[in-house]
């Protein structure tokens, strides 16, 4: 699936590929470090960048760390407190070996605070596009001596870019028949969700109770399509199932739904910045500002109607967190 990414955002392909995309959490996991340090190796990089909380993520950030490299950890700070969750071991670890951590939010920067990091730039406010970091930082970062910003998220910097360019596409709607706000929208990929089958007859019960109001459409993930085949509950007439969007039709798709469910956190800050209304399908989130303004709520939560707050969307910056990144990195590792 990864393709029509590289495809569609015009990013040319990688120099290596790890061909690690399959196996258990451990396999997974340790063959991305072995094949991430070889080319680190003969590479010889300055500073390694990683981004998020995925198996790629942590793997890559254990072995820059091992053969002494600063690690820069972009989406970092983000909890669930969830630890039953891959994903929240990946976070916390990869912080935990990083040099330079990039927080989305303010939230973050206070999760890291809270474990012990000091070294915290513009006390967790969001930095100015020009500050210097030798100023403003009490000391140097290093593993031993990590820096925490808050830059604001790089999804919003993408939403802004991806939906100028989105709107000039056919349409999705056109294509699918559907009219705008006549439709929710469903994603499920979470292992979460899709290994433990109850909670995923729980999911699909909810989703057919919500799909008798309004025709719901799902983009379905290859490994949930495998899970449904195998599942002893079974969505309604009234869920269409489609194959899987690319990101410009997802956006229109999303931009143009009633409502969507989904255990994605990137389509519930799509969802929150685009005003659409968001359920998600779990337990609890690392993105708590947009359960706070009321354009999302935990399926748990819901009582058949979302109770938005303001409409203020700008508690993940200014839609400039990369000119951050890329000016910071500039300063530091010249």
């Amino acid at each position: 699936m990864s393709r029509i990414f590289f495809e569609e955002l015009g990013i040319r392909s990688p120099d290596y590929h790890l061909e690690a995309g399959s196996g258990l959490h451990g396999q997974q996991t340790g063959l991305i470090m072995e094949r991430v340090e070889e080319v680190l190796l003969r590479e010889k990089p300055d500073v390694v960048l990683v981004f998020g909380d995925t198996n790629s993520t942590l793997g890559a950030a254990v072995a820059t760390s091992k053969i002494h490299l600063p690690v820069v950890h972009v989406e970092a700070g983000l909890r669930s407190f969830n630890k039953q969750m891959p994903e929240e071991i990946n976070r916390v670890l990869t912080d935990h070996v990083s040099a330079v951590l990039f927080c989305p939010c303010r939230a973050a920067v206070l999760n890291l605070q809270a474990e012990g990091f000091r070294n915290v730039l513009n006390n967790g406010r969001l930095t100015s596009l020009d500050v210097s970091i030798k100023d403003e930082s009490a000391q140097a970062p290093g593993i031993n001596n990590p820096v925490v910003i808050n830059v604001g998220d790089i999804m919003y910097d993408l939403l802004l870019h991806a939906s100028r360019i989105a709107e000039t596409k056919p349409s999705i709607l056109d294509h699918l028949g559907v009219d705008s706000r006549e439709y929710y929208l469903l994603t499920i990929h979470r292992a979460e969700n899709t290994d433990d089958h109850a909670k995923f007859g729980d999911i699909v019960e909810f989703v057919n109770n919500l799909a008798s109001e309004k025709t719901v459409l799902f983009p379905c993930h290859p490994r949930t399509k495998t899970v449904l085949k195998n599942s002893a509950r079974h969505f309604s007439d009234k869920v269409r199932i489609i194959e899987p969007a690319g990101y410009f039709d997802m956006l229109m798709l999303l931009k143009n739904c009633d409502l969507v469910m989904t255990d994605s956190g990137g389509i519930q800050k799509e969802a929150y910045w685009m005003g659409v209304p968001c359920i998600t399908l779990r337990d609890e989130t690392e993105w708590g500002e947009t359960v706070a303004s009321g354009w999302n709520v935990l399926r748990r939560d819901f009582i058949g109607r979302h109770n938005v707050h303001h409409g203020e969307r700008n508690a993940y910056g200014d839609g400039k967190a990369s000119e951050r990144i890329v000016h910071i990195l500039q300063h530091l590792y010249p």
